[in-house]
């Protein structure tokens, strides 16, 4: 549990604050970060996660349909919870507010933090990056369009011809095109074919990949200088169901069919993330739930350095229990 705190929540910690700092003080601003996510998202993740995927055996993927299935069915369910819950027991929230509470509360920021958070735990080994990957691509193309679908629809009938008529596909198709989602599908694809990745190759991605934990963490602490941060019952609540419940359920999930406990374990620390930041930039550009959906953000950070630790050590009990 040191071996935790050192290795992987005090320098996410440190290198976050010099970020926060960095906004702070105005030497970067949410305009910088925004540029500095495009780098993560469009260049460096996408290269970690097809190099350290292409590497992979096709023995590794087939022992990871259980991580698929579980991480599909246990990250949406508590994405639909959230919408539901924050829809229904708060009167004053519209259909809109409910889906940006999903998408932050619901989805964890597995771009952002994955590698970041996993590798200094768990070793930097292909199975990481295949969890990265997965989750990945359950928040980035099912959760995300189906929260901008429920937006939506809210917004229509609301303001009826305030949004386009467009295709239920195109958020997907949108999705898919991002180097976030086809690099590890591609890398997938290599694999189940049996094509060998040269390792004269590597290099000249494990380049731009390895800025991708570092920068995004840095980028992460500016976006939280730019937040008014403000506690309320929905702040709270956003917390408690992103931190605890979606933990929990995949905790249950994955012991329910028996998973492997290496991948259980990296399931369940990618669960615990903070929510997506993906969320915040969805909220905004609709001027949507923004206030508290950030607060919501940066609550689970805090949160997050206690939480880590504890759903590692929950998990360890849990799988000597069963």
């Amino acid at each position: 549990m040191l071996h935790v705190i050192l290795y992987a929540i005090v320098p996410i910690v440190v290198v976050m604050l010099a970020g926060f700092i960095s906004g702070k003080k105005g030497i970067f601003s949410g305009e910088d970060a925004k540029k500095f996510n495009k780098v993560v998202l469009d260049y460096a993740l996408p290269a970690a996660l097809f190099v350290s995927i292409v590497q992979a055996s096709r023995e590794d993927l087939a022992k990871d349909l259980k991580l698929t299935l579980v991480s599909l069915f246990g990250i949406m369910a508590c994405f639909m919870l959230v919408y539901f819950v924050f829809k229904y027991c708060f009167k004053k929230n519209t259909g809109a507010d409910a889906a940006v509470s999903a998408l932050i509360s619901g989805s964890p920021t597995i771009g952002f933090l994955g590698f970041a958070v996993l590798e200094p735990i768990f070793g930097t080994t292909p199975a990481v990056a295949l969890v990265v990957a997965i989750v990945g691509i359950v928040v980035n193309a099912v959760g995300i369009p189906v929260g901008l679908s429920l937006m939506n629809a809210s917004l229509e009938k609301q303001q009826p011809g305030s949004t386009k008529k467009e295709s239920a596909w195109k958020p997907v198709i949108n999705a898919l095109e991002q180097p976030v989602a086809w690099a590890p599908i591609l890398a997938v694809i290599l694999v189940l074919c049996g094509l060998r990745w040269p390792d004269w190759l590597s290099p000249s991605f494990d380049l731009i990949a390895k800025a991708n934990a570092s920068l995004a963490v840095f980028s992460a602490g500016i976006t939280l200088s730019a937040i008014k941060f403000s506690v309320n019952w929905q702040v709270v609540l956003g917390s408690i169901m992103k931190m605890v419940m979606m933990p929990l359920v995949i905790l249950v999930l994955g012991l329910l069919v028996h998973m492997d406990p290496f991948n259980l374990k990296m399931l369940v620390v990618s669960a615990a993330l903070p929510p997506a930041f993906s969320g915040i930039i969805i909220a905004d550009e609709y001027d949507t739930y923004v206030a508290t959906g950030t607060s919501s953000l940066t609550l689970s950070v805090i949160l997050f350095v206690g939480f880590c630790p504890l759903w590692i050590w929950l998990t360890d009990m849990a799988l000597k229990m069963f």
